[in-house]
């Protein structure tokens, strides 16, 4: 059985979807999926409570089930975005050479792209080379926003 279930956040709102025993998605805005329940899990709770901590800055890794869904490239880069420290930034050219293709930064860019974990699976501290901020599923102002609470100074 899938379920999904909404809150508002300092980002505004996210829903997480999740089956049984993992976090399958989390999204901007409100995903009704077909044959999903509207409930609150327990691994959705635990997903709210940390990104609850995460937003107030007492959070800086993620102890969750994770089941996304992607082809095995996707899944090879979105493992090495968890990878990225908090509080750092990789280029996306960074992120390829460490999936072992430093010529796939195109192909990680649209992998970052159908990442359907964000924050959990921190796509959003992938940049440009340049350093600009660029390409986020949530829009340019989220990625901003989660950038600044990882680099808030204690």
């Amino acid at each position: 059985m899938m379920y999904y279930y909404s809150q508002n956040t300092p980002i505004g709102p996210l829903c997480i979807c999740a089956d049984e025993q993992a976090i399958t998605k989390i999204s901007f805005k409100k995903i009704i999926e077909s044959e999903s329940l509207e409930e609150e899990t327990p691994i959705i709770k635990q997903a709210f409570e940390q990104l609850t901590e995460y937003f107030n800055g007492e959070r800086k890794h993620f102890d969750l089930p994770l089941n996304p869904q992607g082809t095995v490239f996707q899944k090879k880069v979105w493992s090495v975005l968890q990878s990225i420290p908090y509080g750092e930034t990789w280029s996306y050219k960074q992120v390829a050479t460490a999936v072992g293709n430093a010529k796939a930064s195109r192909a990680v860019g649209m992998a970052n792209n159908r990442n359907p974990i964000p924050i959990v699976v921190p796509c959003h501290r992938v940049i440009g080379t340049n350093g600009a901020l660029v390409g986020y599923a949530g829009g340019i102002e989220i990625k901003k926003s989660l950038l600044e609470v990882e680099n808030k100074k204690e």
